[in-house]
């Protein structure tokens, strides 16, 4: 029998549905992977913005982590919305010896521009989390708090990345460009290479848990054995038919398409070395 795939996710909730651990593991399941969580916040959103955050007693999370390590097979896991350092000391403490692929979705600015965690925290998480990481995958405002760089041009997301691989210690860097203008272009540097990933931007306001979305599914195909680059291009090519067709649901920036059809790919890339 073949053997069942395995993705964990680490983060927060969101009771609407689109984002968070929910995104994740719907994600998970769209993807034929055995989807497994551990929260480290509750959260009160919705499509319009948060609401109220209650944080988990740091030896919950330990408990939950535990619970999952010590019994459960784990191919690939990724982490979300991390807010304290003192969350983020325990998550290293027993993610360290995994011994496989880390996605991290480095949950830092709100879609407002305002920070999610404090100066120290963001410190923490570059510093001790992002070299453990196979791939990570900033958007812009994030990548700029990650190097400390302004990024204005395609020029600077592929600098950003090479800063953070290079420089930060992370095993590859996916910055994302959401944020910028044009079409929805992607920059993936994997130590040797910088792939140029571009899809047609969708015109919707209806982008809720996208990044979300998009880290769970490279995490699901980094667990089922794809390549870094083959993982990414998948990735990208499900979050952009769950864009497509996306809900038109809520008062504010609708969610993402989980069980979108997987009709053509559409990402163009090129690669070339650095």
């Amino acid at each position: 029998m073949k053997q069942v795939k395995c993705a964990l996710t680490i983060a927060g909730t969101d009771p609407s549905g689109g984002a968070g651990i929910h995104a994740d593991l719907k994600t998970f399941q769209e993807l034929k992977t055995y989807g497994m969580s551990v929260i480290t916040s509750v959260v009160a959103q919705n499509t319009t913005g948060v609401q109220a955050v209650h944080h988990i007693p740091i030896d919950m999370i330990e408990k939950q982590l535990d619970s999952v390590i010590n019994d459960m097979p784990i191919h690939a896991f990724k982490t979300g919305m991390i807010t304290h350092i003192d969350m983020m000391q325990v998550i290293k403490k027993k993610i360290e010896s995994l011994n496989v692929p880390y996605v991290m979705d480095p949950v830092m600015v709100a879609a407002s521009g305002d920070p999610l965690i404090a100066k120290e925290s963001q410190q923490y998480l570059r510093d001790e989390l992002l070299p453990l990481t196979y791939v990570v995958t900033p958007n812009i405002p994030e990548a700029e708090v990650i190097t400390g760089i302004s990024i204005q041009t395609e020029d600077d997301m592929k600098q950003a990345a090479k800063l953070i691989v290079n420089i930060y210690g992370a095993h590859a860097a996916l910055v994302k460009g959401g944020h910028y203008s044009g079409d929805a272009t992607d920059f993936l540097y994997d130590g040797e290479q910088i792939h140029r990933l571009t899809t047609k931007r969708i015109d919707t306001k209806n982008s809720h848990g996208t990044g979300c979305t998009l880290s769970a599914a490279i995490t699901v195909y980094l667990a089922q054995g794809e390549s870094l680059i083959n993982a990414v291009i998948k990735a990208k090519d499900y979050i952009t038919q769950a864009i497509r067709y996306s809900f038109d649901l809520g008062s504010g920036s609708g969610p993402t398409n989980h069980w979108a059809p997987r009709m053509n790919e559409v990402t163009q890339i090129e690669s070339k070395n650095d």
